[in-house]
């Protein structure tokens, strides 16, 4: 299963940026052993089209583009905030049993998702009410592919919830 992150925007040079690619990096080593021979990601242009829907209509198709048969986890302000990492490392996991050909990672633009990547999502999670960075919103979904990916290696990069101890 390919994994792919599918983002709307550049990163410019900086921390978020080296960051992403770090755990890019890892996720990409890890997940060589779990069926996961690749981890790309893939950067949208922002579009230029006046009225904000209809830059997202660009910006959706365009990302949609990316997404044939790939199980389409999105981040989205109207998201799940409440799915823990060990479930979505689950479900993770069940695409890949699955035999789906890539796990899409999306994040939009400025102006959000289109209601056409909404639909289409397979999972819809959010990192909470606040409006974060694009460049943080990366980083953190990167984090999240490379923390799903160490829960199903049994790596103990993921120590699980400290309440459980």
């Amino acid at each position: 299963m390919r994994l792919v992150v599918v983002a709307v925007g550049r990163l410019k040079a900086g921390p978020e940026r080296d960051l992403a690619a770090r755990y890019r990096d890892r996720a990409a080593q890890i997940g060589r052993g779990l069926g996961f021979p690749t981890c790309e990601i893939v950067e949208i242009p922002e579009s230029r089209a006046r009225r904000p829907q209809d830059r997202c209509a660009e910006e959706g198709a365009a990302i949609l583009a990316h997404a044939n048969g790939a199980a389409l986890v999105v981040y989205d302000e109207r998201g799940r905030a409440d799915l823990n990492s060990e479930t979505f490392a689950d479900r993770v996991a069940a695409w890949r049993d699955a035999v789906r050909p890539s796990l899409a990672v999306v994040i939009g633009g400025a102006d959000g998702l289109d209601p056409t990547v909404r639909t289409r999502a397979d999972l819809t999670l959010s990192f909470g009410a606040a409006t974060l960075p694009h460049g943080l919103v990366r980083v953190l979904a990167l984090e999240q592919v490379y923390r799903a990916l160490t829960i199903l290696a049994g790596h103990p990069y993921h120590r699980g919830n400290l309440s459980e101890r």
